[in-house]
């Protein structure tokens, strides 16, 4: 695989892996984003933010964008416009939208959410359908939209089958329920699965997609779905805070990124592979490589003798950060600015870890 395109000298780590969150942008996409032709988007007036909008739109068969500062947003934006008051949005029970968005559904839009148990957020139609409760006047609440995350952050990088969501998105026609597409990494799903991402994005009726994760911009996502939805959505952008003036520098780094920086993700799956490879080998139990999808690791540290405490505490010290997600489970997240010589050392600071129990 070729080396990084970004700017991983400037970290004070040695390998970074707490986040695809963290890219910085490229020499070549902050001269992109000085070039930028601006005007205030608040008006509608920045040639380089529509530009941006139409593509993302048009690559996930939809009529419409709309630019958010947040996939936070992107996705509040999209659950406001098909859940009323009062009505609730069902997913899995690691979904982003209901537990990494800070409650916000229900302190913004006062919808209410429930859940399903699944196996590392993998999304089966049978779930969403027996979980659906549509047709019951004013004596429960009804069930508006069913929200899928692909790929699935908290289940390690989960990549959902098209056919799973197919059969729910007759279910959910059928009953009159919406589905929504959290697609903060549907880009590494893409490239994972070989699904394009128009197939993808056809069977939701809004999409949100993350230009800020793997494919290194420094801000934004982008909603998708109707020209109506999208005109509504934009009128909440303005009410939730999200209205920008001259955004058309930041569209530039998103135009840069799906122009430059989707195919290369196959490097960042690559290097996830070969480091839990690595751990597997040295560790067996502490990594099953079933799991490794896409850019996402999760290790089992308790398997080796671990809370997953002490071990980020250890892995920092040899200059690996990573990211606790469970009392003893530990996030590894690749991404542009981890190349193969950042790889290598997190492969020795993780396997020497693995490999011996901390002292009592």
């Amino acid at each position: 695989m070729g080396a990084s395109a970004g700017s991983s000298a400037s970290s004070p780590f040695k390998a970074d892996l707490l986040s695809d969150t963290l890219t910085r942008p490229s020499k070549a996409m902050r001269e992109a984003m000085a070039r930028a032709d601006v005007g205030d988007d608040v008006f509608g007036e920045d040639p380089t933010l529509r530009a941006l909008e139409e593509r993302v739109a048009g690559m996930l068969g939809h009529e419409a964008g709309l630019f958010t500062p947040s996939g936070s947003m992107a996705n509040q934006l999209g659950v406001r416009l098909h859940v009323k008051p009062g009505e609730e949005l069902i997913g899995d029970s690691l979904a982003h939208v209901v537990r990494a968005e800070l409650g916000a559904a229900a302190v913004l839009s006062g919808i209410s959410s429930r859940t399903w148990v699944s196996e590392r957020g993998r999304f089966r139609a049978e779930d969403a359908a027996s979980l659906m409760i549509t047709g019951v006047g004013p004596y429960q609440v009804c069930t508006s939209l069913v929200i899928v995350e692909n790929t699935h952050n908290f289940g390690g990088g989960t990549v959902q089958s098209l056919d799973e969501i197919r059969r729910a998105r007759q279910v959910t026609r059928e009953r009159g329920v919406a589905m929504h597409l959290d697609g903060a990494r549907l880009f590494n799903a893409h490239v994972a699965s070989g699904v394009p991402v128009s197939d993808y994005g056809r069977e939701f009726d809004t999409v949100s997609i993350c230009l800020s994760k793997g494919l290194g911009a420094p801000v934004g996502s982008v909603l998708v779905g109707s020209a109506d939805a999208m005109a509504e959505s934009r009128v909440w952008r303005k009410r939730f805070g999200g209205g920008m003036r001259q955004a058309g520098i930041l569209a530039a780094a998103g135009l840069f990124a799906l122009d430059h920086n989707v195919e290369r993700l196959a490097d960042d799956h690559a290097r996830a592979r070969r480091a839990a490879e690595a751990v597997a080998e040295a560790a067996p139990g502490v990594v099953d490589l079933a799991t490794v999808e896409t850019n996402i690791v999760i290790l089992d540290v308790a398997a080796a003798g671990w809370t997953s405490a002490a071990f980020v505490d250890a892995a920092l010290a040899g200059g690996v950060r990573t990211y606790a997600v469970g009392p003893g489970a530990v996030r590894l997240v690749w991404h542009l600015d981890v190349d193969d010589a950042g790889t290598d050392v997190a492969i020795d600071v993780l396997t020497g870890l693995v490999r011996s129990a901390p002292s009592a």
